[in-house]
């Protein structure tokens, strides 16, 4: 078994007989200056297409982010600016609307109270015009029961002096009764 001599002139220690590589073909020692020849022009390329293309374009975009960025931080300050202005105003304007409601509410509570009072004079005005009326009422019913009592006391009188055997004398029995009823 003979080994095979490579176009170079030198026999590789990296073939076998049959021309198939011998171990891993990247730890070839023979092969070393071609991976390397080409691992430089990999590396030449990528750093070509990185300078040239890919990294112009990465800084473009964080170059556009950070602008992104700034322009939102100034519109966010502006933006809170303006709440606190808008915060302030609806606060002078809830204390406006607090002090005007106040003063609406002790509005209708006088004009109410003063509705109250125009309708508790009224009232008392009527009770009093029907205590008056029904005070002449019970001084008309007590007269007229006073009278009633006289009369029913007169009578019993004078039936009881007839009845115990005696004369009735109207006047007499009239005083009597009179002046057992003022007392």
């Amino acid at each position: 078994m003979e080994t095979e001599i490579p176009a170079s002139g030198t026999a590789s220690t990296c073939l076998n007989a049959d021309g198939g590589a011998i171990g891993m073909p990247q730890l070839c020692v023979d092969w070393l200056p071609n991976q390397v020849f080409w691992l430089l022009v990999a590396l030449v390329v990528l750093f070509l297409i990185l300078s040239r293309i890919a990294l112009p374009r990465i800084g473009a975009i964080l170059a556009e982010r950070k602008g992104t960025i700034t322009s939102d931080l100034a519109a966010a300050e502006e933006l809170k600016l303006k709440a606190q202005d808008a915060e302030k105003a609806y606060n002078e304007a809830l204390a406006t609307a607090r002090s005007e409601a106040a003063k609406i509410v002790a509005s209708a509570r006088a004009e109410i109270q003063k509705d109250l009072d125009a309708a508790t004079a009224k009232a008392d005005a009527e009770i009093a015009a029907k205590t008056a009326e029904s005070e002449r009422r019970i001084a008309g019913i007590k007269a007229g029961a006073l009278e009633a009592v006289e009369a029913v006391a007169r009578d019993t009188a004078a039936e009881l002096v007839g009845y115990l055997g005696g004369a009735a004398d109207a006047e007499a029995i009239g005083a009597a009764v009179a002046a057992r009823v003022k007392g």
